[in-house]
Order: structure tokens, then C-alpha cells, then sequence
């Protein structure tokens, strides 16, 4: 049977399975989805494998994935070469592309947000935050502050938005960087179950500073986070990760299977935010 999956490490978290699963039955097409754990330093070898596999219609990638597989792929589009950041490898005719449907599902959160030359608030600078930062530059923001413990790294993500006015802030500048923003992302880990949480002092930040503000929050494991519920609570308009987790999933889906995905649909939904990852 054909099939694809989802890898990361941690993976017991994935909701992707039961996306492309829930899609798969409902056009009638005989494949599966599947998780798989697979180390950073197996990386290579679970490729290598997975070459030779005919059935393989490739995977989904996730933390800490997204910028180590780069180097173990054949061609990137020019997507995913923008970014610098693979959430998704393709067999093609015998070699591994890799693309970046992370920035289809950022749109599908944040296109309906009245976000030209606004400010934005960003926590995080890896794979993810990546496209949002790619993606912020094409929607036209005055200003992108980055909130990360790791300043060197989040200075690589100024190419991304070479037009925008970048501020990168650590992490006792929540307050500074949430003030006055339109919109509050997380795009790290913080708060995703298995993961370390998010800061009591960004949550603080968020009551201060949500109001009127879009608050988006890129895990999905809780859907309701911390972060969410900050922001609702402080009169901010929620967006959850499983939004963005649909629309990425919709290209990867055509790109797996060949088949475009069914418009998303409120079953689908409820399936995300009720039934547990591990018991699908």
C-alpha cells in the first residue's frame, strides 16, 4: 500500500495522520499516514531507506527536522530554498525535493488579519518562524519583533524580510515587543505538550498587550493553549495551530498523493481539537 508520514522528534504529538487519513477515506484512495520518530542523527539513514522504498509517497517534517534535512535532499523549490526551511520531501523520478507548505498554512491563519504596515510580534527563530517571517514581508508589516533566547540565530531570518524593519528582543523584552502589535505569534515549541512551557512572562505580556490584537499560536498539541487563552481572555482574537496545521497539510496531501485535498470541513475540525494524536 502507498503511504506517507510525518517525522520529528518528538512525534507522539502529530495530529497530521489523522488530517491525511480523515482525506484519504473520504476520496476513496487506498493509502496510509503514518508517524515516525526518527533522531537527528538517523536523519541520513532513515532517507537513504526510504529511497529504495516504491511505496513511499514521502514525508511530512517537523522539529528539529526542518533545516538539517536541507543538505540530505536532492532540489528544493523555490519556496522552500527562500525560506531555508523543508517541512515536506517529495520522491521525484528518483530524487528527493523538498517544499515548504508552512507558509500555505501561516496564510491560512493570518489572510483574513488587516496586518499592511503594521507591527507583528513573533516568539521563535527556527523552521517554522522561518516562513512566518517570509511570509509577514509579503503581507507588507512595518515591523517584525522577534522575541528568541537565541539572538545569532534569529539575526539569519533578516534576509528573509530584507524590507521590514526587524527588531530581535530576548526574552525579558516580551513587553516591548508585544506592545502595540496587531498581531501576536508563537511560532517555537513553548507551550506544546512534551515541550518546556511558555513563560509565565509572556503570558503576563500577552494580558497586557492582547486586546484588539490577533493572537496566533502555532502548536497544536493542546489546540487551546495557554498563550490562546491569555489572549482571549485579555480581548484578543485567537487563532490556534490546528488552522495553519490544514492548510499545510492541503498541499503536502497533492504533493503525497496526487489528488487535491477536500475543503476543510468542521469534522475535521472536531476530530483535531477532541481525540487524542496518540489514539489515532
Amino acid at each position: 500500500m502507498i503511504f506517507a508520514e510525518v517525522i520529528g522528534d518528538p512525534i507522539a504529538q502529530s495530529k497530521s495522520p489523522l488530517i491525511h487519513k480523515y482525506w484519504l477515506d473520504r476520496l476513496g484512495i487506498a493509502g496510509d499516514y503514518v508517524r515516525t520518530r526518527v533522531a537527528l542523527d538517523d536523519l541520513a539513514n532513515f532517507l537513504d531507506g526510504r529511497r529504495s522504498d516504491a511505496n513511499w509517497r514521502g514525508c511530512n517534517v517537523t522539529i528539529p527536522h526542518k533545516q538539517a534535512i536541507i543538505p540530505l535532499l536532492d532540489r528544493l523549490d523555490a519556496g522552500a530554498e527562500a525560506i531555508g526551511a523543508v517541512n515536506c520531501v517529495v520522491p521525484e523520478d528518483g530524487t528527493l525535493a523538498g517544499y515548504n507548505t508552512d507558509i500555505d498554512g501561516v496564510a491560512a491563519a493570518l489572510d483574513p488579519v488587516e496586518l499592511g504596515e503594521r507591527n507583528v510580534a513573533l516568539i521563535g527563530a527556527g523552521g517554522a518562524a522561518r516562513a512566518v517571517v517570509a511570509y509577514l514581508a509579503i503581507r507588507g508589516v512595518g515591523r517584525i519583533a522577534l522575541v528568541v533566547r537565541n539572538l545569532e540565530r534569529a539575526e539569519a531570518l533578516r534576509p528573509l524580510a530584507s524590507g521590514v524593519d526587524m527588531r530581535v528582543l530576548g526574552f525579558d523584552d516580551a513587553d516591548l515587543a508585544f506592545g502595540g502589535a496587531a498581531a501576536i505569534i508563537n511560532a517555537s515549541p513553548l507551550g506544546m505538550a512534551g515541550a518546556d512551557p511558555m513563560p509565565q512572562s509572556f503570558l503576563d505580556a500577552v494580558r497586557r498587550h492582547a486586546a484588539g490584537a490577533t493572537v496566533f499560536d502555532l502548536v497544536t498539541t493542546p489546540a487551546e493553549t495557554e498563550f490562546l487563552s491569555a489572549g482571549a481572555a485579555a480581548g484578543g482574537h485567537p487563532v490556534d495551530g490546528v488552522t495553519m496545521l490544514i492548510g499545510q497539510a492541503a498541499r503536502a496531501f497533492e504533493l503525497f498523493f496526487g489528488a487535491p485535498a477536500p475543503p476543510p470541513d468542521e469534522t475535521l475540525r472536531d476530530l483535531l481539537t477532541t481525540v487524542s494524536p496518540n489514539s489515532a
